[in-house]
């Protein structure tokens, strides 16, 4: 599969964002896709796009943190005719190219003053035949504007014009709600793709000495260089490197180098600069978004001194993130000064050196993958779905006065999550209840809290550690008839309890056997255990399997298990809701059974969440509506419920 890929890219004081922007057009070039990198910044060194197309637009930048106001290349104010050929070159590249997918880089979450730039780019992309995919393309923190109207802006040009945001972070780290009021609406949008690391290559290792000083691109660093050569003059006993960007003019560069003490060495930003770092004892920088993945993929100990000009927080709030993990001393930019540096370095030299956390930091070829797996998916999306059969089946239902009803089971969650997150957004999306069938020896604390404003969504008892006891060459299962009844008795007892503890009454006192498979043996123990209610995966017998058990089961699943592991094709899953249907008409199934949806979020790619919510929408489309678990196993609290007849 090759793929034509267009990125727009406006970097307006440092070049951050050209490089991450860079990053992922080589990573895109790299697996043959044919890309092209559009730039509207000033013109930077980059490294070899391996590939793909650089197109130069007439170049913006702006001084400090006035971003209304436009600045050419040689600082003069430009007017509508400069942005006119801007965008005239731009939409000349889209028609060009004619991409399958278009990344924005960081509009409309910001860039608002290109925002018609912007906005043209993305409805000509959208009324071109096909349409390609649009992506937002942001770092792991932005700066949210104070007026409600604009995030309310940019929650609206998200959900109307794009398919998906690549958040280039990790939310281990840094969650996107840490500096952006993300609500439900743009919650199933978010893809999390690790940090870009412009620089893949391996860390080199060697003795650590000296301490290396980075600014940045922009002139905005001048005050943390000469507080850096104050300090120097402070701390003499080791050798100093201090690397100034191209942004610093040759006026202010030749005066640094002017005033630097013998054991400072001030020079122009290198290309070797990962190398610097690693043999570093400790580093001294801002905060920017490269800065602190050349961070963590070194290790070095750190002093930040975060760009807060302009009441930017953005740096502030990613020092702070590694302070708390032991990486980095903070000196305030406000109050920065050779003796405050001195003091942090000293700080930072006698403590211990950190191990950095385990960040995903590949976000380039993830961020490939993501936008690949999503293209795959669009067949799914866009083309006809016959939905023929199931119409039948329905009405044949509705004629013979069969009252059908549907729930929702998804299996194997143990923490809240980006996958998770996009689960309960979809269900509150459609109105739809949803049974979270949970893994009690795994469950984390980050769970429970997640689930506590959602209404319609419980947790339910899925074994214990979904381990496989079942002997060699036969069918996966925890709680198998190859296992003692006593041993089984005595896991489901504990499941129960762990999971209690750790979820109170958003738990449901309902076991879900791993693998849909349970032995009879253990069924009438269920009852005294404390579980009310029992699910698998078949049509339930009539009969209660035990007494004062309550069994429901599922009867759907988009995943082909056996085959690709990816969705099954859209016929193959209609069929088996119009045979879960039929069997019930015709009374070979109990008709007072719930048909189940059963999902498994956390393999989920983008085909499965695409035939997923199709089926989802075309029954919230007729009035048809997930039960609430409470609801469909007799444990109801009295919330309101939609009607889900036919």
């Amino acid at each position: 599969m090759t793929l034509r890929v267009l990125i727009a890219v406006t970097h307006l004081l440092g070049a951050g964002h050209l490089t991450r922007a860079a990053a992922l057009a080589r990573a895109f070039a790299a697996k043959e896709h044919e890309t092209t990198l559009v730039s509207g910044g000033t013109p930077a060194r980059l490294a070899d796009l391996g590939g793909a197309e650089l197109v130069q637009l007439p170049p913006l930048r702006t001084v400090g943190t006035d971003f209304k106001t436009l600045l050419d290349e040689n600082l003069q104010p430009v007017d509508q005719s400069y942005l006119d050929q801007r965008r005239a070159l731009l939409l000349d590249t889209l028609h060009r190219t004619r991409p399958d997918i278009l990344i924005t880089e960081l509009f409309p979450f910001g860039r608002r003053v290109l925002a018609d730039e912007f906005l043209a780019l993305i409805e000509s992309a959208r009324a071109l035949k096909p349409r390609p995919l649009v992506l937002c393309s942001i770092r792991d923190i932005l700066v949210a504007p104070t007026k409600a109207e604009r995030i309310e802006q940019a929650h609206e040009r998200i959900r109307h014009r794009y398919d998906a945001i690549l958040v280039h972070g990790d939310p281990s780290l840094v969650p996107l709600e840490a500096s952006w009021p993300v609500d439900k609406r743009i919650r199933p949008h978010i893809r999390y793709t690790g940090y870009v690391d412009e620089n893949e290559g391996p860390v080199p290792e060697g003795h650590r000495h000296g301490i290396v000083v980075s600014g940045g691109s922009s002139a905005a660093s001048l005050p943390l260089y000469r507080a850096v050569l104050e300090a120097a003059h402070l701390v003499p006993e080791r050798p100093w490197r201090i690397l100034v960007g191209r942004g610093v003019s040759e006026e202010d560069f030749q005066t640094l180098q002017d005033n630097a003490p013998a054991h400072a060495v001030v020079e122009r930003a290198r290309p070797d600069f990962r190398t610097l770092l690693a043999s570093a004892q400790i580093s001294i920088s801002q905060a920017g978004y490269n800065t602190v993945v050349d961070l963590l993929r070194c290790g070095v100990r750190s002093v930040l001194v975060p760009f807060e000009a302009g009441h930017e927080t953005e740096q502030r709030l990613r020092a702070e993130r590694l302070k708390g993990l032991g990486l980095a001393e903070i000196v305030s930019e406000d109050e920065l000064s050779g003796t405050l540096l001195a003091k942090a370095i000293r700080q930072g030299l006698s403590r211990r050196l950190s191990t950095p956390p385990p960040i995903i930091i590949d976000g380039a070829r993830q961020s490939v993958a993501i936008a690949e797996n999503l293209i795959l998916s669009r067949p799914a999306l866009h083309s006809a779905i016959d939905w023929a059969p199931l119409n039948t089946a329905l009405k044949r239902a509705k004629d013979q006065g069969c009252a059908l009803r549907f729930w929702w089971r998804d299996d194997d969650a143990v923490a809240d999550s980006p996958a998770l997150d996009r689960l309960l957004s979809l269900a509150w999306r459609y109105n739809a209840g949803i049974g979270l069938a949970v893994i009690p020896s795994s469950l984390q604390g980050s769970l429970a809290p997640r689930l506590a404003d959602e209404c319609s969504a419980f947790a339910l008892v899925h074994g214990w550690s979904h381990d496989n006891h079942a002997p060699p060459e036969t069918k996966k299962a925890e709680f198998g008839a190859h296992r003692p009844a006593e041993t089984m008795v005595a896991e489901a007892r504990r499941a129960l309890q762990v999971a209690r503890a750790h979820l109170g009454a958003k738990l449901l006192p309902v076991f879900v056997p791993p693998w849909n498979r349970i032995s009879p043996e253990l069924i009438p123990h269920l009852p005294r255990l404390g579980f009310t209610g029992l699910s698998t995966f078949t049509d339930r017998n009539v009969a209660s399997p035990a007494e004062a058990l309550l069994q429901i089961n599922t009867h759907v699943d988009p995943i082909d298990w056996r085959g690709s592991r990816s969705a099954v094709k859209p016929e193959q899953m209609i069929a088996g809701l119009v045979a879960a249907i039929d069997r019930r008409v015709a009374g070979e199934a109990d008709r007072n059974e719930p048909i189940g949806f059963l999902t498994h979020h956390r393999v989920h790619d983008e085909v499965i969440w695409t035939l997923s919510e199709r089926l989802i929408a075309y029954l919230a489309a007729r009035d048809i509506y997930f039960l609430r678990p409470d609801a469909c196993f007799g444990m109801e609290t009295g919330s309101h419920l939609r009607s889900n007849g036919i």
